[in-house]
């Protein structure tokens, strides 16, 4: 996940590791933090990999003895992070947070890419709240078998877990507030969607206007640089 949130940064140009860690510790904070003793490594790999190159200038211009290191990336960084920017299968466990760092990296996609990516996430939330929604009726449902069971056979109930009502309650409650977190991503990744969608009409009503009444222009081919998709 570091991998690509630092090609992430360097993206919008060369910074130096200072400079880095500020940004990425303002993304993932307050309570996470990434340490210069973990970041450093890091671009050393990233260096040593060829998708970032560094190279060391003094402060302000001046001669000095104190070098800074400025990392910008390069053409290997670029396709690395487009396939990492791409990639949905890695890290599932994480990939409620990738996403949002993915998120605030769009301008470096296309626009069919961002919507890729969206409903792609839109249906990992829909399949996150279905499961956490089947878990908590299970469990009612289980608990509700398994008091019936000591009811009406408790020489066969032995070995089955039971469990109070507060402690079935308690559970359910904390599934139910995993859903309604769900729900809000689904919410917002929804709201994304549409976003996109609106500017895509937009952009093609201003290439009909551009190609002539009644005729689609031909779309126009973006190229990713430092500071953004410029289409």
């Amino acid at each position: 996940m570091y991998e690509f949130i630092i090609l992430a940064q360097l993206m919008n140009g060369p910074a130096h590791g200072y400079l880095m860690a500020k940004i990425i510790n303002d993304m993932i904070g307050p309570h996470a933090r990434l340490s210069y003793g973990r970041l450093y490594p890091l671009l050393a790999k990233l260096e040593q990999n060829g998708l970032i190159a560094a190279e060391s200038t003094a402060p302000g211009g001046r001669q000095s003895d104190r070098q800074l290191r400025v990392y910008k990336i390069t053409d290997a960084g670029r396709t690395r992070f487009r396939i990492l920017m791409n990639d949905t299968s890695s890290s599932p466990g994480e990939y409620q947070k990738l996403f949002a760092y993915k998120v605030a990296a769009f301008g470096f996609i296309t626009p069919v890419e961002r919507l890729r990516l969206i409903d792609h996430y839109i249906h990992y939330c829909q399949g996150s709240i279905y499961h956490m929604q089947v878990e908590a009726e299970d469990m009612v449902r289980q608990t509700a078998e398994v008091e019936d069971l000591f009811r009406e056979a408790p020489q066969l109930a032995h070995g089955f877990p039971r469990l109070d009502s507060y402690s079935v309650e308690a559970a359910v409650n904390v599934m139910q507030h995993s859903i309604d977190q769900w729900q809000l991503e689904l919410d917002w990744a929804t709201r994304l969607r549409e976003k996109e969608v609106a500017l895509s009409c937009r952009r093609v009503g201003a290439g009909a206007e551009e190609g002539g009444e009644g005729t689609l222009a031909s779309p126009r081919v973006g190229k990713v640089e430092e500071g953004g998709y410029a289409e």
